[in-house]
């Protein structure tokens, strides 16, 4: 699924074809994964494309009002300059790229977005897992608030924090996007082996040379990643329909039963927070029993219930 080197990826890909269009229409398919439908028809026509950027896992496509436009109505006053922000959630298989009117539609293409330069904006998306919301100016700030730092340019200092006195295992707090916003299964699990660190050690356990090295495996990983175009596991593809070739670089995501390219051992898999993680046992050892999280079946169902629940901002 889309994690943040594939979702930068993408952003990149549109930003040098999106800003400076103006959108004419909007024609929408399904709509179960979009907050509120009947705003995209009504509100997005005739605004200019500005900044397209990334928010953790989120698309963000700046909406300007069309020179000349009247001033926001009673309903929209609290929109001080007009504009709008079009957000978007690849979950699982979502797909965000433009495409000639004359391009065949893939099938799941659940909303087009027709340009002034007879091009088309189109979202695709199989399993609908998605999210499409659009948020004023003024609100964006509060949507931002309920995200964590971004993994990619979090500071040494802010991410000793975001770890500093946490009970919860270090593989669910990358996860967890009010804690570090972008990051998911594969880069967690990669960045986990460069960093030599098992994935269900407990944040507050793990020594401040261990938080400086993830903190750096972290940046690392996610470099190279963008740089080779994310990963294409299953169906991803950038915006020009481009598969990333990261995958080949994968140490540890996908590889239970083969080989560690550092020492050796085999890899392995475990469930943490709900989600397969794969190691190293070597290069990551286990931590002493004194070190686990807690083992009752009550504390751990309850821990894992909390770990695995996502904010309604980054569902997948």
């Amino acid at each position: 699924m889309p994690e943040l080197p594939e979702v930068e990826t993408v952003v990149r890909g549109l930003r040098a074809t999106l800003p400076g269009r103006r959108i004419l229409a909007v024609r929408l398919g399904k709509t179960d994964f979009i907050d509120d439908p009947a705003a995209l028809g009504e509100r997005l026509p005739g605004r200019r494309i500005g900044a397209v950027e990334r928010i953790g896992k989120f698309i963000r496509v700046e909406l300007a009002p069309e020179t000349g436009a009247a001033h926001p109505t009673q309903s929209h006053a609290h929109e001080a300059d007009g504009r709008l922000h079009l957000l978007v959630h690849l979950g699982m298989t979502g797909r965000l790229a433009v495409r000639s009117p004359d391009e065949p539609v893939v099938p799941h293409t659940h909303g087009f977005f027709e340009l002034d330069d007879g091009q088309e904006l189109r979202y695709t998306d199989i399993r609908r897992f998605g999210r499409i919301l659009l948020v004023s100016a003024s609100a964006l700030p509060e949507f931002e608030s309920r995200l964590g730092e971004d993994a990619l340019f979090v500071s040494a200092r802010e991410f000793r924090q975001q770890l500093s006195g946490r009970r919860a295992r270090i593989k669910a707090l990358l996860l967890d996007q009010k804690s570090l916003r972008g990051m998911g299964n594969i880069y967690s699990d990669e960045s986990l082996w460069r960093a030599r660190i098992h994935p269900v050690r407990l944040a507050s356990r793990l020594t401040a040379e261990e938080i400086a090295r993830l903190h750096q495996a972290i940046r690392q990983v996610l470099r190279a990643a963008i740089k080779l175009g994310g990963s294409s596991i299953s169906d991803f593809l950038d915006a020009e329909g481009k598969p990333g070739s990261y995958q080949m670089r994968h140490r540890v995501y996908g590889r239970e039963g083969q080989k560690c390219f550092r020492c050796g051992a085999l890899i392995r898999r475990i469930i943490v927070a709900g989600r397969s993680s794969h190691f190293c046992p070597h290069c990551q050892p286990r931590p002493r029993r004194g070190q686990r999280a807690p083992r009752s079946g009550r504390s751990r169902a309850k821990s894992t219930k909390t770990r695995g629940a996502k904010p309604p901002s980054a569902r997948k």
